[in-house]
Parts: C-alpha cells; sequence; structure tokens
C-alpha cells in the first residue's frame, strides 16, 4: 500500500474515471437494497450505519472537489487534512438518500471538472502534510480507491 494514497488496495484496474462515474449508482442500489430503516442502523457498536457511510462519502467529495481545484490553481498547493471522525459526529439522523444526491451532485460536478483537465493535469504536484508529495493524479486514484472501499462495506452491509 502506497503512502501516498491508503486506498491503493482498493483499485481493481477499472480506468478510474469508469470507478467514479458509477459510484453514485452502486450506492443507490445498496441503500434501496437496504431500506430507509436498516441503512440508519449501525452493524456493531462504534461502527457507521450506512447512511452514515454515504454521510462520509459526500463530505469526501466535498473535500476532494476542493483538493482538485486548488492544485490546478496554485503552484504546489499544501492540502489540508481533516479528521474523519470528527466530521461524523454530525451525520447522526442525516438519511442515505439526502447524503446521497449530496454526494452524486457533487462527483458530477468534479467529474465534470475531471473531463476538461485530466489527463493532462495528472503531473501537477501537491503536497499532503501527512502523506507527502503527491500528484493530481494520486488524487483522483485516491477518489477512486475510497469509493471501492466504502463500496465494499455498503455491500457487505446491504447483504447481511
Amino acid at each position: 500500500m502506497s503512502e501516498l494514497n491508503p486506498y491503493e488496495k482498493f483499485l481493481d484496474g477499472r480506468p478510474l474515471d469508469a470507478i467514479l462515474r458509477a459510484t453514485p449508482g452502486e450506492i443507490a442500489r445498496y441503500l434501496e437494497a437496504m431500506g430507509a430503516e436498516k441503512s440508519t442502523q449501525p452493524p456493531a457498536p462504534g461502527k457507521w450505519s450506512a447512511a452514515q457511510i454515504v454521510a462520509h462519502l459526500a463530505d469526501c467529495e466535498l473535500v476532494f472537489a476542493f483538493r482538485l481545484r486548488q492544485t490546478l490553481a496554485e503552484d504546489s498547493p499544501v492540502l489540508q487534512p481533516f479528521d474523519q471522525d470528527k466530521w461524523a459526529a454530525t451525520y447522526a439522523g442525516i438519511p442515505g438518500a439526502e447524503a446521497l444526491a449530496v454526494f452524486s451532485a457533487m462527483r458530477t460536478w468534479n467529474l465534470r471538472l475531471l473531463s476538461s483537465t485530466w489527463p493532462a493535469a495528472a503531473h501537477r504536484p501537491v503536497t499532503h502534510p501527512e502523506r507527502g508529495t503527491m500528484t493530481f493524479q494520486t488524487i483522483v486514484e485516491t477518489m477512486a480507491g475510497h469509493d471501492l472501499n466504502h463500496l465494499g462495506q455498503l455491500q457487505r452491509l446491504a447483504s447481511s
């Protein structure tokens, strides 16, 4: 596993843009399979429910949106890390469908940006204070791996 992309191990060889485009539909399918009530039930104490996972994905898509744009707009910017557990403290009561709507809108916006800038911007440098110097491409790879990680969790929750 790469220090630059902790989600690299989840990448499955598919084109990154195909993974990114498919994710909203896959989330919708898992939420539908679970139903609204089951999607809000954590699988174990201290674990996120499916709805909370989708809220996390929505927050991360917002973060990725900023990071992609910052990397395009600035020369060698330094990214701001965030504590996902502190952000997750606000997720209680957010319906999965609402979180999915936010995620889907942000993902559509990010895909529009990527369609006009990537792969030409792939080698633009950016620094993550905890992971080191990486590129625009690394951010896109992280997005896709992060999607696959959480889609796996949603799939397990939907089938339990």
